[in-house]
């Protein structure tokens, strides 16, 4: 095998598993865009904006934000020994319930987002 050969197999092999770990474009951010918290599930972001009287939910793809028109969020609240259902709709561009909310520090979340047309996608929060 001639040197340039083995060089270039020697470099593919290197390098090969750092882009086989990786499933997908990584050029959006995961920044926060309206205070809250975001996870990534299933190649969409979803910010958490939970405040003691209303909890919002921003959900981007790849930096757009998706379309919430006919969509709803099902969240489930736990704090300490406390559990609260709560039902977001859609409020313009994102998902939206008003209310009174148990949202300190520490306080879990699970969201369970359906939107028309997709499976549910279910994300997990963590207040801090």
């Amino acid at each position: 095998m001639k040197l340039s050969k083995l060089i270039t197999l020697a470099t593919l092999v290197a390098v090969g598993p750092a882009f086989a770990a990786d499933k997908h474009d990584h050029a959006h951010g995961h920044e926060s865009m309206h205070g809250g918290l975001v996870v990534e599930v299933k190649d969409v972001d979803l910010e958490l904006v939970a405040k003691p009287d209303v909890i919002q939910l921003h959900l981007r793809d790849h930096g757009k934000p998706v379309d919430v028109t006919n969509g709803n969020a099902k969240l489930t609240l736990l704090s300490g020994t406390d559990k609260q259902e709560v039902e977001l709709k859609p409020a313009g561009d994102r998902l939206e319930a008003k209310g009174s909310f148990k949202v300190g520090a520490g306080t879990k979340l699970v969201a369970v987002v359906t939107l028309p047309g997709k499976p549910s996608t279910t994300a997990r929060f963590t207040l801090k």
